[in-house]
């Protein structure tokens, strides 16, 4: 789908840092300016301590679970918020004014231009995509497809970002992202230094990982974050009926923490999902399955794919849920499907 890159364009390939990036200065406002209001630079630290780094992140908090932060009591936590209030305006807006917000917005490329056809340009920031599926149906080789893509120059339908990557499942290979790199003409050496990886092995470690992506994504230029799978240690961590209530609240603070993440930091986030039998699938459908997680995760995501093996390496890509879409068009859409196939360097259309 893409060219390789010529040698004078290889230059091009460097990620912008984060103070050159003009058209950025109003995506959040730095928790450090709170001082200017008068707020006491001693509470601004316990509020970066608490993984908050942001005027933006502040006020996606509510004040009970400020005050839960060792320090800082009712009357201080009402003063930080009038003081952050000032700063920010979480009031509302024109719907001119939305639109405008939506041109900060960046749709990356996945690899294989029907995929991207499909999702209305590519992965978008300020969202969540999911994609469900069984094992080897090609959910995490469009992870490591996406590590790369992200890195590319806006011109070149990238993110000119950085990548975080959060493993539940041990499936990461950075040797998977050399053949991928050099696909788009880039150095396998600095696509991985841009890329930053955690191992997660518990469902609070896994939220932890999320709290302190803050401190990164306020100082560096991120635009995506991979975490594969939401829901592997949750369906570990968590058995029987018993805890499945406790389960769901769990798995939906994380995914609040993921929306706030996204929307904070104006970065995509691709996570993919397991799947498990569908009892109440019925005779007429042949592969009764669907995806883990519950109406919980469903009404969090933005955009889920279904991925299925086909012949060989190819993989189909079904689009379950596009809220984004109008309704007459949502309906074909929810069954349009589409063919990619799994190349050496990563997720490509079946027809190359």
């Amino acid at each position: 789908m893409i060219a390789t890159l010529k040698a004078e364009e290889q230059s091009q390939l460097q990620l912008v840092e984060r103070e050159d990036i003009d058209d950025e200065e109003d995506l959040f406002e730095a928790i450090d300016k709170l001082i200017s209001q008068g707020i006491n630079a001693g509470d601004v630290k316990k509020l970066q301590d608490a993984g908050i780094y942001t005027c933006n992140g502040l006020m996606m908090h509510t004040k009970k679970h400020l005050t839960g932060i060792k320090g800082l009591s009712e009357a201080k936590v009402e003063k930080i918020c009038e003081a952050a209030e000032k700063i920010v305006n979480f009031g509302y807006i024109t719907g001119s004014d939305a639109l405008l917000r939506r041109k900060a917005v960046i749709k990356i490329t996945t690899g294989s231009q029907a995929l991207d056809e499909l999702l209305g340009g590519g992965i978008e920031t300020g969202a969540i995509t999911e994609a469900f599926g069984e094992f080897r149906s090609g959910k995490t080789q469009l992870a490591h497809t996406l590590c790369v893509c992200t890195q590319l120059p806006t011109n070149m339908r990238g993110g000119n970002g950085k990548v975080a990557y959060i493993d539940t499942e041990g499936t990461f290979r950075p040797d998977r992202i050399v053949p991928i790199a050099e696909r788009f003409g880039m150095d396998p050496g600095a696509v991985l230094d841009n890329i930053i990886y955690a191992r997660a092995y518990t469902y609070e470690h896994q939220y932890n990982l999320l709290l302190g992506l803050a401190a990164k994504m306020s100082e560096e230029p991120f635009r995506l974050l991979i975490v594969d799978s939401v829901i592997a240690l949750f369906r570990v961590d968590f058995t029987g009926r018993g805890e499945l209530a406790d389960r769901q609240q769990k798995l939906g603070q994380m995914l609040s923490r993921l929306t706030k993440i996204s929307e904070e930091f104006n970065v995509a986030v691709y996570m993919t999902n397991q799947v498990i039998a569908d009892p109440g699938g019925g005779v007429f459908i042949s592969d009764p399955k669907k995806p883990a997680g519950g109406h919980v995760l469903a009404h969090a995501v933005t955009i889920r794919l279904m991925f299925r093996k086909g012949k060989g390496e190819q993989r189909v890509c079904k689009v379950f849920d596009a809220p984004n879409l109008p309704e007459a068009e949502a309906i074909s859409f929810s069954y349009h499907i589409i063919l990619i196939k799994i190349t050496p360097g990563g997720i490509a259309d079946a027809k190359d």
